[in-house]
């Protein structure tokens, strides 16, 4: 039977704040719903929306939860824990920038916000089980990015320890979804030592194959990679596991191109865009994943640097509304017959 898009959804990450009605789940689910969203993504790090220690210990509070999105008319599409995920690694360079993602109460011990993490990221493998969620979407972190490009030449050995590494750490925690039976969508992003479908295939052997290792497709990053983002669906669409609907633009010239110039947002050559303002060919991406029987949600991540995000989200739903191919359950040619009769094959055979 063909597989259908769900959708559409939206990630609330960008949308919570201390202002009504982005201040509660119940606010804000109420008002995903009120603009056409059938699906929320929640960032399992805000504590105005969701417990996520509770979550993992507590299935009556995942029904509290689950019943009060119901309440207002969406599900939830899948737990984000991207920021804890990228503290799962993250090169001494950044610590600084990064300890913002973590309590208070490990900034400046890089250990213990790594075990924090860890901590982290295993809450979410039960809070997913509890809410009765497949997929979790998140982050891998980086040990390896500061030497991207190569030079000064890199020593014989740095990026091969770097993902070994990276590896042993995450196969602890995804033996941990394993057991939950929840995959990790990873969202393949610059930043993360798997930003493209090169790193990821080096993360994957490492993990020696990792079922639950999968990916969180998102084709604004390869845009601003100039990546190929249709044949990326192509070799990795068994590892598809989630879907993050987000515009992007390219426009290199004489003074920018893929690294931008460290640029602001709004003045770089490779921006983020709201849906449909951008270069991505969203009708030839939904068109691969429903060939490939895609049949998890599409979810709306929301980045511009020039619209107002209640703008993004109100176009954001019908956009992709829009964009949900509802998979046929024929052939178009059906009506011109086709019964199978094996005496008739083999006489137009010759046979």
């Amino acid at each position: 039977m063909a597989a259908n898009i769900k959708g559409p959804a939206i990630f609330l990450a960008q949308f919570a704040s201390d202002e009504a009605p982005y201040n509660s789940l119940p606010a804000i689910a109420g008002w995903a719903a009120s603009l056409g969203y059938k699906g929320v993504q929640l960032p399992s790090w805000d504590a105005r929306l969701f417990d996520l220690k509770t979550a993992a210990e507590s299935k009556n509070y995942c029904d509290e939860i689950k019943e009060i999105c119901c309440a207002a008319g969406v599900e939830i599409t899948e737990l984000s824990t991207h920021l804890q995920g990228q503290l799962i690694a993250v090169h001494p360079a950044y610590d600084e920038q990064f300890d913002a993602f973590a309590p208070a109460s490990v900034h400046g011990n890089a250990a213990a916000r790594q075990a924090w993490a860890v901590e982290q990221m295993k809450y979410a493998a039960r809070a997913s089980r509890n809410l009765g969620l497949d997929v979790s979407v998140s982050f891998t972190g980086a040990l390896a990015f500061p030497y991207l490009y190569p030079w000064p030449q890199r020593p014989a050995g740095l990026i091969e320890e770097a993902f070994g590494e990276l590896a042993r750490r995450w196969k602890p925690i995804l033996d941990v979804y394993d057991e939950q039976g929840v995959d990790v969508g990873y969202e393949i992003h610059p930043g993360e030592d798997v930003f493209d479908g090169a790193t990821f295939e080096m993360f994957l052997d490492e993990l020696g194959g990792h079922r639950r290792c999968t990916i969180n497709y998102d084709p604004s990053h390869f845009v601003l990679q100039q990546l190929d983002y249709l044949a990326f669906i192509d070799i990795y669409h068994e590892r598809i596991s989630a879907f993050h609907v987000k515009d992007a633009e390219f426009n290199p010239d004489g003074r920018q191109g893929v690294y931008s110039g460290y640029q602001s947002w709004v003045d770089r050559a490779g921006r983020f865009r709201s849906l449909g303002d951008g270069q991505v060919d969203f009708s030839a991406i939904f068109s691969k994943l429903a060939q490939f029987d895609y049949d998890s949600w599409a979810v709306l991540e929301w980045e511009c640097c020039l619209k107002h995000p209640e703008q993004g989200a109100a176009e954001g739903a019908p956009f992709i509304s829009d964009h949900i191919i509802r998979a046929t359950e024929k052939a178009f040619d059906d009506f011109a017959g086709g019964e199978t009769d094996k005496q008739q094959i083999r006489q137009m055979l010759g046979l």
